[in-house]
């Protein structure tokens, strides 16, 4: 069995059986466990379906689907292959949307056509086609609308700020596309507050102005149209030196600064019932990690703990992907399933994690 599985993973790299091998030593809470839930290509983005997990891919070009029976995986199979940079998938009513740079596309009725699935059909073809900071992390909102980021086509520049650096939301029937933040270098993920229902997301800060500045955000937003600060303030309150025109006070600050350059990507609230009451509604942050830092940092997952709007704590909740400074994992996403189990993407390892509680006598 081990040596067949052991032959398949080498004949077919995308995937494995989640029995084939263990993860990296990864460091969790007292009572947590960590397993390899599935093996998929540079897995970027996660969205479930009524019963099958579909990943994207930013390098890759494809994306995946997981059949899942009672929370398990099932055979992945490749459901769309030579696309451009596919890393967001969102689901909604039986369908799966796919981000593609300029393009969002559909697969409709995917679910039971796995096997054969549809060529994709395109939605909208009006975004941006650079490819600096154009892939994109989707997803639906309260309102039925698909939330599109669009990343600033630069490191640090003033882009027309009504294609760029900023936020979207696509009526998917209509094709109408309207700007609801402003002022986001670089979002890759969000979610919205279970209770209040307001946008949180992640936003990547500049490069090139040292180790330790400026920091990478969190961001809550409370109305749309809100702006955010890039390209002229940073964290709330650096002023950029080349764009220093206008003060930080014009801008909505950061619900939390993060660390700098740790590259915080996909971010979910906690709405399952398997952890402890204490992560209730709390906000796990996948931090893919530094490219050009001195010393590496992130490589980890993070949990916001929030009190209202208020951050009141935030420390790694799994962590080792980065062993005295080498890279063996970078978390691109994370996701909750239906058993309130957390599902972590590593596209650098190509692994789909599952993390699990089973009570303070599990570590």
């Amino acid at each position: 069995m081990k040596r067949g599985l052991a032959l398949l993973a080498a004949l077919c790299p995308l995937i494995a059986s989640a029995a084939s091998s263990g993860p990296p030593p990864i460091r969790l809470p007292p009572g947590f466990a960590i397993e390899v839930f599935a093996r998929v290509d540079n897995a970027r983005q996660m969205a479930l379906g009524r019963q099958t997990l579909f990943v994207g891919s930013r390098s890759a070009g494809r994306v995946v689907a997981i059949p899942l029976v009672n929370n398990r995986p099932g055979k992945p199979r490749i459901i769309a292959a030579g696309l451009d940079m596919p890393a967001g998938v969102a689901f909604r009513d039986g369908d799966l949307y796919i981000s593609a740079v300029s393009r969002i596309l559909r697969l409709r009725g995917i679910e039971s056509r796995l096997a054969n699935p549809p060529a994709p059909e395109i939605v909208t073809d009006r975004y941006p086609s650079e490819t600096h900071h154009g892939w994109k992390f989707i997803a639906f909102g309260p309102d039925g609308k698909l939330y599109v980021p669009v990343g600033a086509p630069c490191n640090i520049c003033a882009p027309d700020p009504d294609r760029y650096a900023g936020i979207t939301r696509l009526d998917v029937k209509s094709g109408r596309i309207e700007t609801v933040a402003r002022g986001v270098r670089n979002s890759v993920g969000f979610d919205w507050h279970p209770v209040s229902g307001e946008l949180w997301f992640t936003d990547n800060g500049r490069d090139w102005l040292g180790d330790d500045a400026p920091p990478d955000e969190l961001n809550r937003l409370s109305r749309p149209g809100q702006h955010f600060g890039y390209p002229y303030c940073h964290g709330g309150s650096l002023v950029d030196p080349e764009f220093n025109r206008r003060p930080c006070s014009e801008f909505t600050p950061p619900a939390l600064n993060l660390g700098a350059h740790v590259a915080a990507l996909g971010m979910r609230f906690y709405t399952g019932s398997m952890f402890p009451a204490e992560y209730r509604n709390a906000i796990f942050v996948a931090e893919h990690g530094s490219w050009n830092r001195s010393r590496k940092t992130g490589y980890r997952v993070m949990v916001a703990k929030l009190e209202g709007n208020r951050v009141i704590d935030y420390r790694p909740f799994a962590s080792g992907w980065l062993k005295s400074q080498r890279t063996l994992g970078r978390p691109a996403d994370v996701l909750v399933m239906r058993d309130g189990s957390l599902l972590i993407a590593d596209d650098h390892a190509g692994l789909i994690h599952r993390v699990s509680y089973a009570g303070a006598g599990n570590n």
